[in-house]
């Protein structure tokens, strides 16, 4: 049996948008909670990998000291490390998102193991309009709001356009860049990153409102029938921060060739 460890930590701490970066931020300690939580289980179960994953902006200038102390961590830890950066578009998935993976292989099983990331699979990137396209209008959420009220599907609902905006010529149909709120997408181009805050959902292409979370997950490499639960703001937020399924699928088939291939 092989045993794996695979997670990450909140990255809003070191995105490259964070311009209000705070040192205090209990986020920014959570990888190396992530390292002691690792060489733990390893202790105690023999590890055969593990995974972290976070945003590029972790190995910046800025953090670049704490991201090393984090790998020292992983190395202590017991594991063989090997570091890439993987987007998400090249694997399927109709976005740009970019992100730095580190994985670690155990250093008393597999000494001499070597590993390769995924190479990318799609030539041709996958567009906005060969996933959400052809959707009806999502329900505009409101007071009172339920699931059982949203028709097409459980989770194709949205906020209500309420900023002059969408209204007053100000968004540009199909792209428009200024700012970080108010961001339109294009049809024929893949989606800009699936990580929103509080005000920074991308607007769908026609600029008349914002994206539904049922599209936001189509972008994201969801299947179709899948569903989530919990509010809207608890939708967005488990949207925003999942990994696409098929960057996932191919990471996971490297590891495990990899594996079979030092038994």
């Amino acid at each position: 049996m092989t045993l794996g460890v695979i997670g990450g930590a909140p990255c809003q701490t070191f995105s490259n948008g964070n311009v209000h970066f705070n040192g205090d931020d209990v986020r920014h300690t959570l990888p190396r909670r992530y390292a002691y939580l690792l060489r733990a289980l390893n202790e105690e179960y023999d590890l055969d990998f593990f995974v972290f994953e976070n945003v590029k902006g972790i190995t910046s200038k800025k953090h670049q000291q704490e991201y090393t102390t984090i790998k020292h961590m992983f190395s202590c830890a017991g594991f063989k490390l090997f570091e890439g950066e993987l987007d998400a578009v090249n694997f399927g998935v109709a976005q740009h998102r970019c992100r730095v993976f580190i994985v670690g292989f155990n250093k008393v099983k597999y000494p001499n193991i070597q590993f390769a990331f995924p190479e990318a699979e799609m030539t041709v990137p996958l567009t906005v309009a060969s996933k959400i396209k052809d959707l009806p209008t999502p329900l505009f959420f409101k007071q009172g709001t339920t699931r059982e009220d949203i028709s097409f599907h459980p989770n194709h609902w949205t906020m209500y356009p309420r900023s002059g905006k969408f209204t007053d010529g100000f968004l540009k149909k199909n792209g428009h860049k200024q700012g970080r709120s108010f961001r339109v997408l294009q049809w024929d181009k893949p989606s800009l990153t699936v990580a929103y805050g509080n005000r920074e959902i991308h607007v769908h292409p026609n600029a008349d409102r914002r994206l539904s979370v049922y599209e936001a997950m189509l972008l994201q490499g969801f299947p179709e029938d899948y569903e989530l639960l919990g509010t809207l703001s608890d939708q967005i937020r488990q949207v925003s921060d999942a990994i696409p399924p098929q960057l996932g699928a191919a990471l996971g088939k490297a590891i495990r060739e990899a594996l079979c291939d030092n038994i």
